[in-house]
């Protein structure tokens, strides 16, 4: 693989050789909680090892962005198969997650409410961004394995965690009854959206919300004109939410929270992730995506060693679809596609997919002193049941686990250590019929470290090490034989569970004052290493059959912030990435270039705000060019201008404008992970107001 950018090492000396503050937080031996850049976009969380990145509800309303994709592409690390559909897209971090033919390879996690979701293995369906950002105040990216055990097991590329509203974001805390009203349109494609909220708090120990939020998008066009296939939809999206204090103290709650999101599609591609599908032709599809939480959480003001919650939660996914008759090059005579095109369309084309998680969890945390060190315990039980309908392209049964984990937060003066652990035991059933074995058994420890000192009040150094394994999936009970649609037992792979270790080194600094009174400068860069090994998911390029024996990748992702007293800022995030898979040596081939390279990319935001009432930037986002096996990715540069408006004074008082211009100068490209061609030029407004 070639690459043409920034040398990594050049962009960690940046935090390495960082001029000591003018100024600065004193706190004797004790590690400083991290300086968030005040009138910055974005946070650079510089007081943990873990490369967590939070993008908050300012930010989700700044970006108008039309899926969940468009929000956490801009994370160093993360990259997307597509992004700008809630179908045909998919999450990949640090080179795992999705592909260009799956939605998932299940070292992702996704969660929204503490709800576990995202995509099943369903061939050229991507669902795992099917929900819509206007339902979310914040979304947490993690990006590789440590930090991650308390969310489950072969977590490689990272997590993404979503939180929903409350009605109290908009009431304040206070009694009373608020609507906030948000309308939405995009050029490129007629995108419309509009999002209506209603919160109520009846008492300051009730609070109850409700939104529905309905975005439709016509088909887009690229950056040459020309139309991009399969990009148009409608999503119609429902959150419910509430939350009560059980006591007087406030000591005892319970929160309720429910999201659905659907889309009905007629004569589109079933190959969601292409622009047009003339092999298995096109479909009518109904997806509908929905998810409930209920959560106890008991903390005692008079007791730190307790902070209790109790989780149940559901995820559901239904996925309904039927052939459209005479819409494949294969459906006629002349058979030119090689093999009979069966009446009624393709078993895959024509299936049915539904997979549903329960998840019932109990953790606590708690806050205690042994000698000179202090802790952060946090211990939880769960039990997981996955069911999931056999269909003609994917395997039925139900994984049922039961997991254990324990992390300890420890605190010794400037050092701060975080050993991890993680246990998990799975059943598969086979839900086939196939006539393979019944069930399956695995199960695996895992754990990490991570360990931060701080060398002063405004530098620290970190590094972590951490291991996962990736218990077996229901799409491995069964494969297809060669040659035929007869379906054959892998117990192989039900024996076996991918294993990784990730290794990350990497330094922060936060200071005020560096070089202007009043200015604000964060810095995190992170070095990491990861190796997979018995993997199953990979197979050998042109060898149907065999798998990968390894795959192996490094890179360095950047965090920076800076912002002046007189409201200028800026930020930075950069991303660098290699990686090789190494292939069996009895298959006599060179070992290639990891294929999930998403090239290295930098994106640099300029902004100035005035006050509250008036906050512009200039976004640049640059790909270098990348060579990965023989296949040359061309590099490119968009540029992105946003602009946001809050009149304070007038009939429009209390009413938010915003404005976006998104690849202003109307490039022509395609990101190297993407299967379509990425949209032109798009001008975006939108209007929101709460009474």
């Amino acid at each position: 693989m070639t690459t043409h950018f920034l040398r990594g090492s050049t962009a960690l000396a940046l935090i390495l050789g960082a001029a000591a503050p003018s100024s600065a937080q004193t706190t004797g031996d004790i590690a400083l909680d991290p300086i968030f850049v005040a009138g910055s976009k974005r946070e650079v969380a510089t007081d943990t090892a873990a490369p967590i990145t939070t993008i908050d509800e300012t930010e989700i309303r700044d970006r108008q962005a039309g899926t969940i994709a468009e929000l956490i592409d801009s994370v160093p690390g993360v990259a997307l198969v597509n992004g700008s559909t809630p179908t045909g897209s998919g999450i990949s971090i640090r080179g795992y997650g999705a592909t260009s033919t799956y939605g998932t390879d299940q070292k992702v996690q996704v969660i929204v409410d503490e709800a576990v979701t995202g995509s099943e293995e369903i061939y050229r369906l991507g669902t795992q961004l099917f929900t819509d950002p206007s339902l979310y105040s914040s979304i947490d990216v993690l990006r590789g394995t440590v930090g991650s055990f308390e969310y489950g097991s072969g977590i490689v590329g990272g997590v993404v965690k979503a939180e929903t509203k409350k009605a109290s974001d908009f009431t304040g805390g206070v009694p009373g009854f608020r609507l906030r009203e948000t309308l939405e349109y995009s050029s490129n494609g007629d995108g419309f959206a509009t999002s209506t909220i209603l919160a109520w708090q009846p008492t300051d120990r009730a609070e109850i919300l409700a939104n529905y939020t309905l975005r439709r998008q016509d088909a887009q066009v690229d950056g040459a004109g020309e139309t991009i296939g399969n990009s148009q939809f409608e999503t119609p999206s429902w959150l419910l939410k509430g939350r009560v204090y059980l006591d007087a103290a406030s000591e005892h709650s319970l929160t309720l929270s429910y999201t659905d999101t659907s889309t009905a599609e007629r004569d589109v591609p079933y190959d969601s992730f292409g622009t047009t599908d003339a092999t298995f032709g096109n479909v009518d599809r109904d997806i509908d995506s929905r998810t409930a939480t209920l959560v106890y959480n008991f903390a005692p003001t008079a007791n730190d060693l307790v902070d209790l919650d109790v989780i149940l939660s559901y995820a559901d996914q239904e996925i309904s679809q039927s052939y459209v008759p005479g819409s494949s090059s294969c459906d006629g005579p002349g058979l030119p596609c090689g093999f009979p095109f069966p009446p009624g369309g393709f078993p895959t084309v024509n299936a049915d997919h539904r997979y549903e998680t329960t998840r019932l969890a109990v953790r606590n945390t708690a806050r205690f002193v042994t000698g000179a060190v202090g802790h952060e315990l946090r211990t939880g039980l769960e039990l997981i049941r996955k069911e999931r309908e056999s269909a003609d392209s994917a395997p039925g049964g139900t994984d049922r686990r039961v997991a254990f984990y324990a992390i300890d937060e420890m605190s010794l003066g400037n050092w701060t250590v975080t050993p991890a652990l993680r246990y998990e035991w799975q059943t598969i059933e086979d839900g086939t019929g196939f006539g393979g074995p019944d069930s399956y058994e695995n199960d695996a420890l895992m754990g990490g470290i991570s360990a931060r000192y701080a060398l002063s009040n405004w530098l620290g150094l970190f590094a972590s090490a951490a291991y996962t394994e990736n218990l077996p999936i229901l799409d491995d009970l069964y494969t297809t034989e060669s040659g035929t649609s007869a379906p054959v037992a892998q117990p192989d792979l039900m024996g076996t569970s991918e294993k990784s270790h990730t290794f990350e080194l990497g330094a922060s600094y936060d200071a005020a004052g560096v070089v202007a009174a009043g200015d604000a400068l964060a810095l995190k860069g992170t070095l990491y290493r990861t190796t997979l090994w018995d993997v199953t998911s990979y197979t050998v390029p042109g060898a149907t059959g065999s798998y990968v024996e390894e795959v192996e990748t490094r890179g360095l992702e950047l965090e920076a912030s800076y912002a002046t007293e007189s409201g200028f800022y800026t930020d930075l995030n950069l991303a660098l990435a290699r990686g090789e898979e190494i292939y069996p040596d009895d298959l006599g081939l060179d070992d290639g270039d990891w294929r999930a390279l998403p090239g290295d990319s930098a994106r640099l935001t300029l902004g100035r705000k005035l006050g509250d009432r008036l906050d512009m930037s200039w976004e640049v986002v640059a790909f270098n060019t990348i060579e990965v096996d023989d296949e040359e990715t061309p590099g490119f540069s968009i540029h992105n201008l946003r602009a946001t408006y809050r009149p304070q004074e007038g009939v429009l008082s209390g009413t938010e404008i915003r404005f976006g211009l998104e690849n202003a100068f109307d490039r022509d490209y395609q990101t190297r992970r993407s299967t379509r061609p990425a949209p032109g030029r798009n001008f975006k407004i939108s209007l929101a107001r709460t009474f």
